[in-house]
């Protein structure tokens, strides 16, 4: 079985990119804690993850640098030649799915304050009219919403 499960944060704003017959994709890459060594220290790894088509175009849409992400998806290795001839390896993520975490109200407030400065939302914001109302809940973005 080859199934991954990440939670963390971008490490910068995706960008959409096209393949030659005109696929949407974007690369990116999710800052994730690691486990505590002996003497209590993270070490935080750098996943690369791969997201296409109406996926692609939510994360460079909706998603910015910080911004806290759920990725499920498979393991895939590749391999290619570097300008010097040398065979190179790497590793992605190709995402299945993508939750968003945050609402933008908590991305605002994490943009405001210090890094990991977690903040309880602002009590101006009207829950009426707040989609993320349920603070907490992961938000995930159907592919078919946007069309």
């Amino acid at each position: 079985m080859n199934r991954v499960l990440l939670v963390g944060r971008l490490t910068a704003k995706p960008e959409l990119r096209y393949t030659n017959s005109n696929i949407p994709y974007t690369r990116f890459s999710v800052a994730v804690d690691g486990i505590p060594s002996a003497n209590g220290e993270r070490r935080t790894d750098f996943i690369n993850t791969v997201a296409w088509r109406k996926q692609a175009e939510n994360v460079c849409q909706y998603l910015d640098k910080g911004s806290l992400v759920s990725v499920e998806g498979r393991l895939q290795t590749s391999n290619y030649t570097d300008k010097d001839g040398n065979k190179r390896y790497s590793m992605d993520v190709q995402a299945d799915s993508i939750r968003f975490l945050e609402s933008k109200a908590q991305a605002q407030n994490r943009t405001n304050s210090t890094p990991y400065d977690f903040q309880q939302p602002s009590s101006d914001i009207n829950i009426e009219n707040d989609p993320f109302a349920d603070f907490g809940d992961s938000v995930s973005i159907d592919d078919n919403f946007l069309e």
